[in-house]
């Protein structure tokens, strides 16, 4: 392939392709830069590596949105989720600029070009069951309609509450679910029903009805006999111990 040719297929990529996104060889080969040429612009410079089958153009600054978004096209039910999404829904305002994402999805290693970039958290064990549909409560936020999927505030709740205990501390939780008063009781009761973990519906529950939140009555009836009448009770990795009521 003659050397105008190459330059023709990556001024292609640069017009087509918008800065601040990763690029991976599906993409490259659509416009034409198969791996022979791709190796060709990684040595000369007009590509660089940024892991297996994964690029950047050179001297670029790769945008967290963008990033996601690469994620979210690849990585079945991959969304914001947790303390971020209610952070990014207005629930938390006091978010730390360098907090780690909470990122949800199926199987996947956050690759380390990610990682050094955004810190995050990637977690795969969600709290719900098989029958709730894996885009139930997954929307955009509305001044993105396009962007990555973020959980609604009652699935974000949940999902922060199944990581109490471990990555979640206990009281920054409870002040957090403070500010939920606006949640919606049928989305949230759906999402009650569908949860497999009694921890989360335990706490959701317990504490709604302790910092009377308007929709604590309706997720008690949600729940109502889901686990039993006996106590919940599990001693947390600080050492405090949770009980939970039925």
């Amino acid at each position: 392939m003659a050397l105008p040719t190459r330059k023709n297929i990556i001024r292609r990529i640069e017009s087509s392709l918008p800065r601040g996104m990763p690029l991976d060889s599906g993409a490259l080969a659509e416009l034409g830069a198969y791996p022979a040429l791709v190796y060709h612009y990684l040595k000369a410079g007009w590509l660089e590596r940024l892991g297996r089958g994964v690029f950047m153009f050179p001297n670029d600054t790769l945008r967290q949105e963008d990033c996601l978004k690469f994620f979210a096209r690849r990585v079945p039910n991959f969304h914001v989720g947790g303390k971020t999404a209610l952070a990014w829904r207005g629930i938390l305002h006091n978010l730390p600029a360098r907090a780690p994402l909470s990122l949800w999805g199926e199987r996947l290693r956050l690759p380390a070009w990610f990682r050094e970039r955004f810190p995050s958290r990637y977690t795969t064990r969600h709290p719900f069951g098989p029958k709730l549909p894996k885009e139930f409560g997954l929307q955009p936020l509305p001044d993105a309609p396009n962007g990555v999927p973020i959980s609604v505030p009652e699935r974000a709740l949940l999902e922060m509450l199944s990581e109490v205990g471990g990555h979640q501390g206990l009281e920054e939780a409870r002040n957090i679910m403070e500010g939920s008063r606006s949640l919606r009781p049928e989305v949230l009761g759906t999402l009650l029903k569908h949860c497999e973990r009694v921890k989360v519906t335990r706490l959701c529950v317990q504490w709604a009805e302790e910092l009377d939140l308007p929709w604590a009555s309706s997720a008690r009836k949600a729940v109502a006999k889901k686990w039993g009448q006996s106590r919940w009770v599990c001693r947390l990795r600080d050492g405090k111990v949770l009980i939970l009521k039925p």
